[in-house]
């Protein structure tokens, strides 16, 4: 009985095993609990910096030797002068692709021809030269075959991969494609001395497909041929090529570095320079006469610089009654061409 008394007495405050009053204590005061006792508060310092550089892992960020060793084991000793953006891109994307890929303009020279028409003209030119390759699709060789003997041209049966190798990306080539010097263009003085019909002169026309477009209604409406610029205008190839449908080879084209000068000289030759403008008044057809007449076109953003224009002896615009002023410089020359055509028409 004394053991299950003393077990049951713990709990009770006065007993033996109990929790008693500290001391000096006031009688019926209850303590406050006793504050726990904690680790004295350290005051974190940051870690030296040798110290962490030690204890972590090197992270090289020198652009010499040891970056190239990270980045790969034949770059090191490339780098170790500075950094190679060249070295870090790796080779050109046309050189991953395989020889030859990388010269769109073919091996050995000259520049691709593709699409029936384009083909077909270039090999009828007499005035072409230089033919180099002749890529046909299998079962189409019929039409090329004449040609191709008379020009003593061989034949090559390509699939599609090796247009798309050959040619630029997206070339609706229809299964021909030819590679062959550029058409030798004609020399200023040879139209200056021989004032008649129409000339058309592009100011600045880079558009590929416009000028393609120009010179297949040039070759509509029996101009004497084109001038262009020496270097703000495209090479008569490749997809300029077919949007012309084979006129490149019928037209006459003269490149000069001058424009302004090279209209004095048309000038000092008989020839009447008209140049096309959207914000003058005066009409097309009420400017034109029975004269030579140079037709100028600047391009469709900017239109004839004021040079050029000043050069010319008369502006004239294409009247729209339509109200919507925004006509593609390709149709506008067609439009202009029609018109300067027909007093120059032989009376039936």
């Amino acid at each position: 009985m004394s053991s299950f008394r003393e077990r049951n007495d713990r709990s009770k405050p006065g007993k033996p095993f109990s929790k008693g009053p500290k001391p000096g204590a006031k009688p019926g005061v209850k303590s406050a609990a006793p504050e726990r006792a904690h680790a004295p508060k350290t005051e974190h310092k940051p870690q030296p910096r040798h110290e962490r550089e030690e204890r972590a892992p090197k992270r090289s960020f020198d652009r010499g030797h040891e970056r190239g060793q990270d980045r790969g084991p034949d770059r090191g000793h490339e780098r170790s002068g500075g950094y190679d953006p060249a070295a870090e891109r790796g080779p050109p994307r046309e050189d991953r692709r395989g020889p030859g890929a990388r010269n769109k303009r073919g091996e050995g020279g000259g520049e691709w021809l593709w699409g029936w028409h384009a083909v077909l003209a270039a090999l009828a030119n007499p005035n072409r030269s230089g033919f180099k390759r002749l890529l046909v699709a299998p079962g189409k060789t019929g039409e090329v075959e004449g040609p191709a003997r008379r020009l003593n041209i061989q034949l090559e049966l390509a699939e599609a991969p090796e247009f798309t190798r050959v040619l630029p990306s997206g070339s609706v080539h229809q299964g021909v494609a030819l590679l062959a010097d550029l058409v030798e263009p004609e020399d200023i003085e040879s139209f200056a001395a021989t004032p008649r019909g129409v000339l058309l002169m592009l100011d600045q026309l880079t558009d590929p497909q416009n000028v393609g477009a120009i010179f297949r209604s040039a070759a509509a409406f029996g101009a004497r041929g084109v001038i262009l610029q020496d270097r703000h205008a495209p090479a008569l190839t490749g997809a300029l090529a077919k949007a012309a449908a084979g006129a490149i080879e019928a037209i006459p084209h003269a490149r000069v570095v001058n424009l302004s000068r090279a209209l004095e000289q048309l000038k000092d030759g008989g020839w009447r320079a008209v140049g096309l403008d959207g914000s003058v008044k005066e009409p097309l057809d009420q400017v034109l006469d029975a004269r030579p007449t140079v037709l100028v076109l600047g391009s469709e953003g900017e239109g004839l610089r004021r040079l050029v224009a000043e050069h010319c002896d008369a502006l004239a615009c294409i009247p729209m009654p339509g109200g919507f002023e925004s006509l593609n410089v390709s149709n506008a020359a067609a439009i202009a061409l029609y018109e300067a055509a027909r007093p120059h028409r032989t009376p039936a």
